[in-house]
């Protein structure tokens, strides 16, 4: 069964929609992910979105995936060549408008955001607020990297592969998008920049005194040439695999909770 809106006709959507399917609205970035792994992380939202609804409709239920949004918030990748950026207020009157469009074609549908850009995690908050303040609508969002490097740390796998331009992008990218992916490219990290003579311990951070101080770092500050990992040359499709399944079963186990429980939607 297809699940991508854009591939279906109208009234198919229609008929499905009132039948009870559900709605994913994908979204991610266009970014350096380093020599490796391809820019649009947005695709492998898309791609999760979509196992996800196949994982559904096993279960007898059904989901449609909405085009993805494909542009990040501006944050450290602002200026990368040939990536896209977009201001907070922007990308989160963009998120609601989409969130509202949705809700306003098929009311009582269930909503879930499948994000892939860790930029994006505030204004999909603001998004949320604002659809649970004006309709009522509790919607809820997973985001995929966040939750995937708590699941690499639970499984075990080496930190050292783990960072941007890493695990646990380049792994599902190795999966999902092995056409893609160059592994010849990928090398050890160049380690971060100084910043009043201090390397910089992660994006947007500076560690000094047992705290973190927020600084406006830019990428080539934390991730010289797009990778913040320290050796991501372990990175592997069956991981990749592994966390895909992981995360659209997970997905899918999110829309069921809302299927048979109404009220928490409410």
């Amino acid at each position: 069964m297809e699940h991508a809106i854009a591939r279906l006709r109208a009234p198919e959507v229609a008929a499905r929609l009132a039948a009870g399917a559900a709605l994913i609205l994908p979204m991610g970035s266009t970014e350096t992910h380093g020599p490796a792994a391809p820019m649009g992380d947005y695709l492998l939202a898309e791609a999760i979105a979509m196992q996800a609804a196949g994982a559904l409709a096993v279960q007898g239920d059904d989901a449609l995936v909405a085009p993805g949004i494909a542009f990040g918030g501006e944050d450290f990748f602002a200026g990368v060549p040939g990536a896209i950026a977009l201001s907070p207020a922007t990308l989160t009157a963009l998120t609601l408008e989409c969130l509202e469009a949705l809700h306003r074609g098929a009311p009582g549908a269930r909503l879930l955001v499948v994000n892939g850009h860790g930029g994006n995690i505030a204004s999909i908050d603001s998004a949320q607020r604002a659809m649970r303040a004006r309709h009522g609508v509790v919607l809820p969002a997973l985001h995929l990297w966040r939750e995937a490097a708590g699941l690499l740390k639970a499984w075990g796998t080496p930190a050292a592969a783990t960072g941007h331009g890493g695990n646990p992008v380049l792994s599902v990218a190795m999966h999902l998008l092995p056409e893609l992916v160059r592994p010849a490219a990928i090398a050890p990290g160049d380690g971060p920049r100084a910043l009043f003579g201090r390397r910089v311990s992660n994006f947007g951070a500076l560690h000094l005194g047992g705290v973190d101080f927020a600084l406006p770092t830019h990428v080539d500050e934390v991730a010289p040439g797009g990778v913040q990992a320290e050796d991501a040359r372990s990175a592997d499709a069956a991981l990749g695999a592994r966390l895909a399944t992981a995360l659209a079963e997970a997905a899918a186990a999110m829309l069921a909770l809302m299927r048979n429980n109404p009220e928490i939607a409410s």
